[in-house]
């Protein structure tokens, strides 16, 4: 199993429940794509209890910030691309998130650092 698809899909579930918070089990990687999550303003806050990374999530007029979650590279299957083949999801309505040598960070932000990297999800 994958443990950050299994994030995502907690994410995008506790969103359609209309869920307050869910939590998932912590890792440094997970707990980084959280943190970018809260950064780009798409969950509230983060925080790390025992064993576990608490995610809140926000809503705007009852409505979910978020539709979609789509698992780009996979276990069995990487994807990599280089800072010019980067492309934005939905006309810049989303985001995407990449894996950088200089860490975690959205599609738009590698691309204007000129870094490539692995295409971990696209969320919009």
């Amino acid at each position: 199993m994958d443990p950050v698809s299994d994030m995502l899909v907690a994410i995008k579930n506790g969103y359609m429940a209309k869920k307050s918070s869910v939590a998932v089990p912590f890792s440094k990687f997970k707990q980084e794509i959280a943190k970018l999550l809260e950064r780009e303003n798409i969950v509230g806050k983060t925080t790390k209890e025992n064993s576990h990374i608490m995610i809140e999530l926000q809503y705007e007029n009852q409505k979910p910030k978020i539709t979609q979650i789509e698992r780009i590279s996979k276990l069995g299957l990487r994807v990599y691309k280089k800072s010019k083949n980067i492309k934005r999801v939905k006309g810049g309505k989303g985001i995407s998130i990449v894996s950088t040598s200089k860490g975690l960070m959205t599609g738009d932000q590698a691309k204007a650092k000129k870094l490539g990297g692995e295409i971990i999800c696209r969320i919009w």
